[in-house]
């Protein structure tokens, strides 16, 4: 990873693909921004990181609380001076058919998958802009891409966060801020381990792969996409879903 990359912001760090990419950060020499709904969730990963030789700050954060956000900002700004990258990683599911999904699981979804991302991505902008150089990392999925049945609300979010991906990259590119998207396909997290053996034996005969993707294999994208080498890479999509098919 480019050795200028010192402050990376992660938010949903404390399990899953959040932690994952927290600590693929870490390895990488950077300090890295613990965000979580719940400050004390992540202890875990704050450790994971301190083994990983890195520097960590924690901090209990709803992505739909723009005040929040600010401060958090603000007090990362006075004990780091900067912040290098932001991962919007942070989502969740609210699974129903159209027929039977509420308002208020399609609300809960909108407000924390998309409208978190433009949230934090606003909070994290003044100071990328005053530094003249950042990147920005948005969680789609291969359902924001296909669809898929009984997700109308979540395909909606990560359909939605590729435009904003594509329409930051056009905006921000003159002031040095690249802007990508990272689009997950069947990831063994602890949520996906919780599915019946007959649904993860169908999610693995989707992939050529034959297998579901680690959190580390997103995370090792996130890495990738923050890193120097991928220094002319604005406003793309990468999947990483081990070549599935919905």
């Amino acid at each position: 990873m480019n050795q200028k990359i010192q402050t990376v912001m992660v938010t949903g760090a404390a399990r899953g693909i959040g932690q994952a990419t927290a600590v693929a950060f870490a390895k990488n020499n950077a300090r890295v921004v613990l965000c979580d709904l719940k400050a004390d969730s992540l202890e875990e990963t704050t450790q994971l990181v301190k083994e990983a030789g890195g520097e960590s700050l924690a901090y209990g954060v709803d992505v739909t609380d723009r005040n929040a956000m600010a401060q958090m900002v603000e007090d990362v700004k006075k004990q780091w001076g900067r912040i290098d990258v932001l991962v919007n990683n942070a989502g969740i599911t609210a699974d129903a058919q159209l027929k039977k999904m509420t308002e208020e699981a399609f609300d809960q979804v909108i407000d924390i998958n998309l409208k978190g991302v433009f949230n934090c991505t606003q909070a994290v902008l003044p100071t990328m802009l005053e530094q003249n150089e950042g990147v920005i990392l948005n969680a789609s999925s291969v359902v924001g891409i296909y669809g898929n049945f009984g997700q109308t609300n979540y395909a909606a979010t990560k359909w939605g966060v590729i435009g904003m991906t594509k329409t930051w990259a056009k905006e921000l590119g003159k002031n040095g801020i690249r802007v990508n998207a990272v689009a997950p396909g069947f990831i063994a997290t602890p949520m996906v381990a919780q599915m019946p053996e007959n649904v993860l034996d169908m999610m693995k005969n989707k992939s050529p792969l034959n297998r579901l993707g680690k959190p580390e294999d997103v995370a090792n994208a996130y890495v990738f996409l923050a890193s120097e080498e991928a220094g002319f890479i604005t406003g793309s999509v990468l999947s990483v879903d081990g070549g599935v098919v919905l």
